[in-house]
């Protein structure tokens, strides 16, 4: 039987990779740092179908998707995706609760985000956030017009390029300097005025991740690779994952960041120990600072 990769993601004991068998069954392997991960792609790469309501809808047609990207979905999964999407503005009516948070990435790295409340911090560990505190929760309208208060109020955006949050994770500082930043933001944001009066308000009780990341070992960075084709293999050892990254040291001392959204919809065969990586590397050259 054939598993395809659906990505790496969080789990209640850390990263995993996930994988279906093109049917119904569903699996996760764990992702250990200070474990040697070798593998090479297999093809062709498949549509991953919709995942919604803990379960995995086909997709039609079993299409081919481009080698390169993130996004393991056809043309048409990917549109049933954003017809139901918080992101989009398409679920006014949803009954749940969501909670509005802080997320710091790296010094002046700060924005803001909503989440639906029963998924804890999963959110914040799928974007990579570094350390974060939660503002308030409510309903999700009352969530939205929060959100939009605090990016204007706080001059914050909503999102941030994926790109600019790894560029600055090996430099990170300690952890009483990330939650002071997050402390005055939420000291500032409590002064504004406009809050919904649905949304309840929360105290500001920094959560780090520093430390779930394993950040401590991401001693800089020589590449990235943000997307394999068929044929290409990846070696090295796991020092640290980070939202959909995995930090890889290979065996010559090269240090790079594997974006696993990459990985989604290839099979992915384990090689040997001794295999040497065969991959496109777009390398690095320092680390970016200011970026806001």
């Amino acid at each position: 039987m054939t598993w395809w990769c659906t990505g790496m993601r969080w789990g209640a004991d850390g990263p995993e990779f996930g994988w279906w068998s093109g049917a119904a069954a569903e699996r996760a392997s764990a992702v250990r740092f200070g474990e040697r991960l070798a593998f090479r792609v297999c093809g062709p790469r498949r549509c991953l179908g919709v995942w919604r309501g803990g379960r995995r809808t086909p997709c039609p047609g079993w299409d081919a998707v481009s080698e390169r990207g993130t996004r393991a979905q056809c043309a048409e999964c990917a549109g049933i995706d954003r017809a139901r999407s918080v992101a989009a503005d398409t679920l006014a009516d949803d009954p749940r609760p969501y909670r509005v948070y802080l997320a710091w990435f790296g010094e002046g790295l700060v924005k803001v985000g909503i989440t639906r409340a029963d998924r804890g911090a999963a959110r914040l560990l799928e974007q990579g956030a570094v350390a974060f505190t939660w503002l308030g929760e409510g309903p999700l309208m009352a969530a939205r017009r929060a959100e939009e208060l605090l990016r204007v109020g706080l001059g914050v955006p909503d999102r941030i390029p994926y790109e600019r949050k790894r560029m600055v994770r090996a430099g990170l500082g300690g952890t009483e300097e990330r939650g002071a930043e997050l402390e005055r933001a939420h000291a500032v944001a409590g002064g504004l005025a406009g809050w919904p009066e649905s949304l309840d308000r929360v105290p500001c009780r920094v959560v780090d991740h520093a430390g779930v990341f394993g950040l401590g070992a991401v001693d800089g960075l020589d590449g990235v690779v943000s997307g394999v084709v068929e044929g290409a293999v990846v070696a090295g050892v796991v020092v640290a994952a980070a939202g959909p990254d995995l930090h890889l040291v290979e065996a010559g001392g090269r240090r790079l960041a594997v974006d696993a959204r990459g990985l989604a919809g290839w099979p992915l065969e384990g090689v040997g120990a001794e295999a040497v990586a065969e991959v496109a590397v777009r390398e690095v050259h320092g680390v970016q600072g200011g970026l806001f």
